[in-house]
């Protein structure tokens, strides 16, 4: 659903650069804010459920600031990373302006440990959108092939009011 948003005001605090394999850039402008410290990021658009339904994929790089004293991704920037992507996916998605609306809730489970040094995927599908809700769910991966699950994931977001 487009929020009928123009892409030029959506694009006035986030990077959006095109990136090799489909992948665009999604990083703040404002390098003060949270966002900056699992950033570079990354968003691309994936082949759509077997109901059609869209997905996205979006990437960070964990390095070392971001791990935990086990030398695994910490717990916290994973669960910044969904956030973020919730938000990511569902403007790839044309359903709202990223930067204007709140995480009502988020659910999660960690399965894994994330490696530091790989790039850890967040996979968002939309499962449903109303006029004010979206409702997204996905899993947080690592390696060939998604093949290690490191969290998996429920969230809904409001959309910001037409103010």
């Amino acid at each position: 659903m487009n929020d009928g948003i123009e892409e030029p005001r959506r694009r006035e605090n986030f990077s959006a650069e095109d990136m090799d394999g489909g992948w665009l850039s999604w990083n703040l402008k404002d390098p003060t804010r949270f966002n900056n410290f699992i950033e570079p990021l990354m968003v691309r658009v994936e082949t759509p459920t077997g109901d059609g339904r869209p997905r996205a994929r979006v990437r960070m790089l964990p390095t070392r600031k971001h791990s935990n004293l086990g030398d695994n991704v910490h717990g916290a920037v994973t669960l910044a990373l969904v956030d973020i992507a919730l938000f990511a996916a569902s403007h790839q998605f044309g359903s709202i302006d990223a930067g204007h609306s709140v995480t009502l809730d988020l659910s999660t489970q960690f399965v894994g440990a994330g490696r530091v040094g790989e790039p850890l995927d967040a996979v968002v599908e939309l499962v449903r959108e109303t006029g004010r809700l979206i409702f997204l769910r996905g899993l947080v991966v690592q390696g060939e092939a998604d093949r290690d699950i490191i969290l998996s994931f429920a969230g809904t977001i409001r959309k910001a009011s037409g103010k």
